[in-house]
């Protein structure tokens, strides 16, 4: 490939800048690209929160949202005996709800908002913990009656 000669170069700036604001679009683009910290700003939708109630409520959402990403990634895996079509599909669901709260969340934290980012990072911390000490604890539980007889 040849460099670019005078001609292009010149064709090149005569071009409209891509970045110009033109008057066929309209939409203002308000998005932060840093982290910052405060009650102001947009998480998930335009708008939205718009007083400290709601950011509280926010923040509230997207931990519970993460905590429920890790206790669902810790499911149980299929009993035997268990017909093949009904426990692929319980799979099945948990997986659509669990995959679409990690994106959900993952769109809350792209707000570089440090409070939504905390509110994450501690939902995932406590949720491990939740499902990790549930498997530890059915791991260590006293065989029932059922199975020292088999």
């Amino acid at each position: 490939m040849s460099p670019p000669n005078q001609e292009t170069m010149q064709d090149m700036a005569n071009m409209p800048n891509m970045t110009d604001n033109n008057s066929s679009s309209n939409m203002e683009m308000n998005m932060q690209m840093s982290f910052y910290w405060g009650k102001h700003g947009t998480v998930l939708f335009s708008g939205w929160p718009k007083s400290g109630g709601m950011y509280t409520l926010a923040l509230f959402f997207v931990f519970f949202l993460s905590m429920a990403i890790e206790i669902l990634s810790n499911q149980p895996p299929i009993r035997r005996g268990a017909r093949p079509a009904s426990g692929v599909t319980a799979q099945a669901v948990v997986y659509f709800f669990r995959i679409s709260f990690v994106y959900l969340v993952m769109l809350a934290v792209m707000s570089f908002n440090g409070g939504i980012f905390i509110a994450a990072i501690l939902g995932h911390s406590l949720g491990f913990f939740l499902a990790k000490f549930r498997a530890v604890a059915m791991a260590n539980r006293e065989p029932s009656d059922l199975e020292q007889k088999v």
